[in-house]
This record gives C-alpha cells, sequence and structure tokens, in this order.
C-alpha cells in the first residue's frame, strides 16, 4: 500500500474507531432500579458509559481530533501526535474493558473495539508514519521576504506575480520616488 493511502486509512480508521467509542460511550450500558417502600415506585436510572468511566468521551474525542491532525503533522510531531493518540485510545480501551466486567453489553464491547482501533492507528503511525506524506508548506511565510528582483514600478501583474513569489515588490522602489510624491505631514 503507497503511503498517501496508508495516510488516508489511518486517518479514516481513527476517525471511525474514535467516533465509535465516543457514540458506544453515551449510550445506556445499565439500567439500575432502586426499590422503595409502599406506595412510591421503584426509582430507575439509566447509567452511560461516561457515568462508569467519566474519562473514555473526552479521550475520544481527543483521539478524534489526532486522528485528523495526522495529516497536518510531520516529523517529530506525527510521532508525538501518534503517541497521545495511542494513550488516548489505550485509556479509552480500558474504559471500555472495565464496562465489559461490570455489565457485559453491546455498548462497552463497541467502545472496547473502538479503542482498540484506536490504538491500532497509533500504532501504524508509528511505525510508518514518516513516510506518509504531510500538507503543503506552500503558503507558509518565509523567514524574511526576498527582495523583488526586476523593477516593477509600472507593471501591476509582475507586481502581484512578486507577491506570489514571495517577494516584496515595494523593496526595490524604496527610495525612487519622484520629487513631490510620498505623503506629506
Amino acid at each position: 500500500m503507497n503511503p498517501r493511502r496508508q495516510l488516508g486509512t489511518a486517518i479514516l480508521g481513527g476517525v471511525a474507531g474514535a467516533g465509535l467509542a465516543w457514540y458506544a460511550a453515551t449510550r445506556v450500558w445499565w439500567t439500575e432500579t432502586i426499590p422503595r417502600r409502599e406506595p412510591l415506585p421503584p426509582t430507575t436510572t439509566d447509567h452511560t458509559g461516561a457515568d462508569l468511566a467519566a474519562w473514555i468521551v473526552p479521550l475520544a474525542i481527543v483521539a478524534l481530533a489526532g486522528a485528523v491532525a495526522l495529516y497536518a503533522t510531520r516529523g517529530a510531531a506525527r510521532t508525538t501526535l501518534a503517541a497521545v493518540i495511542a494513550l488516548a485510545g489505550l485509556a479509552v480501551t480500558i474504559g471500555g474493558g472495565y464496562g465489559l466486567t461490570r455489565e457485559p453489553g453491546v455498548w462497552p464491547a463497541a467502545t472496547t473495539l473502538g479503542g482498540l482501533a484506536v490504538v491500532a492507528v497509533a500504532v501504524l503511525a508509528l511505525r510508518t508514519g514518516a513516510r506518509w506524506p504531510h500538507m503543503s508548506n506552500r503558503y507558509e511565510r518565509a523567514s524574511r521576504p526576498r527582495a523583488a528582483t526586476t523593477s516593477l514600478s509600472d507593471d501591476p501583474v509582475a507586481m502581484w506575480n512578486a507577491l506570489d513569489r514571495g517577494e516584496d515588490p515595494t523593496s526595490l522602489n524604496i527610495g525612487k520616488m519622484a520629487p513631490g510624491e510620498g505623503s506629506s505631514g
């Protein structure tokens, strides 16, 4: 599989796993019924995965955002991000597993499965993420603007082209004003 396709698969897998964990953690995992004295009816309370392990939802959101951010990072930042995603996925998996031991059901299992998918994406990013493509730096500002290399005084198109290249079209025109031009105070 080529690196671009691996990155796309990782992003989709991370989003799907984190989204599944997030959704499953907000579903009802068990219902608690507390009997009361007559004539009062019993009290019924629904509990979600977030009630059992409050960290699941925020960490699923972190994993979701991290999976999308894999595209925007490179180098050490991508490695650090993959480690954070792995920790978030591991914590979500632990929360789902804890729910399975307490009250086995579909939603704790789905949370665990989503967390495992996030961990798998993070491991893939740690192993092969250095070869993946990243966002272009086309629009990043250079450390110092370059001076224009041609005379741009009479050609507005040339001025715009210089701006597109990252050159400063005014750098050659400084000090070349005709007498009486410029701001008067």
